[in-house]
């Protein structure tokens, strides 16, 4: 389809779907309550809903003080249910795919409903409003004159008692519309290869002839993937594979270890960088301005939003709050009710909100996913903050790290240990670890508190990972692919420990 055609069918839809989000810029807390109340409608007759009582729920403080607050434990029971082909539990179409994830809070595999409803009305109405909000954005773009690289974590999709499931990049794909793949490289073909390691190979064979203008995936893979393609042509910059690529849309992780590495091997300086918040369970968040490190919190996906403030999060004075009584700067935990059948569901997510007017928020951390050993409330966006100041300072760039506490033995005290892999690793490691630790302690005032004199806390100890150390430690995993993330930050040392171990 020539650009232009495409180029005003996208102006329509975006003209058409502005009014709709003009709506809950306007109104965010009645088409959130107008929300809840059609979600709780719809599934009043499913299993969940008669337990519950939906029916006589006619306001947010009966539902919150109805229905209990749940994680993925609480909830496997009637999901394993619903995989083993039961319907009418908690969402009354039947629930046919569910994605696959290992999630970043434990190891179990954890198995999310995808219902019909999420597919269209949340993450593919999400993947509209992304490119809408882009083109309104900048009208000079040629997105459509190319196509798109997207880098999921596909695999091959599992079929049990009439339900399917595998990564939910594999069954966005899978049901894409026809014409969709049209506009995407690689093929379906290559996007669902199993190995990982294979698929790499062939996703750059079959795309560095294409007229790649816009690239999609998280950062980590998504790098590994550019460099392949750089070794396999032996160029430097994409710019000269890909002469008309104009912005990469990332999300996953954070995006501020890697940025140096995308802009010098992406040099232009109106390259455009579009970060987004998706996860299994929904399509959360879209950056809606150029140059902006804020999202847009869209309300409107069938996604009722709640939030436990983090400074009681499991504690006995914990408590939830709707989206009305947030705060600034202040970080949460995201709870979620979702027409997939997830009820007052913690993801395991933490945001900040930048503004209220209308609600943007940032990526904050993980609720398990911090080190809290010694009221330090270290939480990973300390960590990258730090990290990227320390770097810009010595000219390093950062592959991957973890960090665990070094535990208090007798009268030593106790401390945090890292281990980086570096891309460029610093001349001076204990030059690196000084800034480093003087980083961490203007941006958060419990650290310092409890490195003041080495009162509690003794300085970090940093190791320099060996090359590949964690693609290795992942591999050794099973978890090579776009969906799976390193953890950064952990109250244990499991994870350091094994990957201490393995950095021979």
């Amino acid at each position: 389809m020539p650009f232009p055609i495409v180029n005003s069918i996208a102006s329509w839809f975006l003209k058409k779907r502005f009014h709709q989000i003009e709506l809950f810029l306007k109104y965010p807390n009645e088409v959130q309550m107008e929300l809840l109340s059609h979600l709780l409608e719809k599934a009043k007759d499913t299993e969940i809903g008669r337990r519950y009582d939906f029916q006589s729920i006619g306001d947010y403080e009966t539902f919150a003080k109805r229905i209990p607050i749940s994680n993925y434990e609480d909830l496997s029971p009637d999901i394993e249910r619903s995989r083993q082909g039961e319907t009418n539990i908690f969402w009354p179409e039947p629930i046919k795919w569910f994605a696959k994830s290992s999630g970043t809070t434990n190891s179990k595999s954890k198995f999310i409903p995808v219902s019909g409803d999420s597919l269209e009305d949340c993450h593919y109405a999400a993947s509209k409003d992304l490119l809408c909000m882009y083109l309104n954005n900048n009208e000079d773009s040629q997105l459509f004159t190319g196509k798109s690289l997207r880098l999921g974590g596909s695999k091959e999709l599992y079929r049990e008692n009439g339900t399917i499931f595998g990564d939910l990049s594999a069954i966005l794909i899978d049901n894409m519309p026809f014409w969709a793949e049209f506009s995407s490289t690689p093929s379906n073909r290559v996007s669902l290869m199993s190995n990982w390691e294979e698929k790499m190979q062939a996703i750059v064979e079959e795309t560095v002839e294409e007229n790649v203008t816009s690239l999609a995936g998280v950062p980590s893979w998504m790098l590994v993937l550019l460099n392949n393609v750089l070794d396999y042509t032996n160029k430097d910059s994409l710019l000269d594979i890909w002469p008309n690529l104009e912005v990469y849309f990332h999300g996953g992780v954070s995006f501020t270890p890697y940025k140096n590495q995308y802009k010098s091997i992406l040099p232009k300086k109106d390259f455009r960088y579009y970060e987004i918040y998706n996860a299994s369970e929904g399509f959360f968040a879209i950056q809606d301005r150029n140059k902006s490190s804020e999202l847009l919190l869209m309300l409107d996906y069938g996604i009722f939003y709640e939030f436990i403030p983090m400074d009681c999060y499991g504690t006995e004075s914990e408590h939830v709050i709707p989206l009305n009584q947030v705060e600034l700067d202040k970080n949460y935990a995201i709870v979620i009710t979702t027409n997939a059948g997830l009820w007052r569901y913690k993801i395991g997510d933490t945001v900040k909100f930048t503004s209220v007017k209308p609600y943007r928020i940032k990526v904050s951390g993980r609720t398990k996913h911090h080190i809290n050993v010694f009221g330090e409330e270290l939480i990973i966006e300390n960590a990258e903050d730090a990290l990227r100041k320390v770097c810009q300072k010595t000219g390093a760039q950062i592959v991957d790290y973890t960090a665990a506490p070094i535990f208090m033995e007798g009268k030593e005290k106790g401390a945090h240990e890292w281990l980086i892999e570096f891309k460029i690793p610093p001349q001076d490691i204990d030059y690196f670890n000084e800034l480093f630790d003087n980083a961490l302690k203007a941006l958060n005032s419990d650290y310092e508190a409890k490195r003041y004199n080495n009162m509690t806390l003794n300085k970090p100890k940093i190791h320099m990972a060996r090359p590949k150390l964690f693609y290795d430690w992942l591999k050794q995993h099973g978890k090579l692919g776009g969906q799976h993330k390193v953890p950064r930050l952990s109250n244990t040392r499991m994870y350091l420990d094994d990957l201490l171990g393995m950095n021979q």
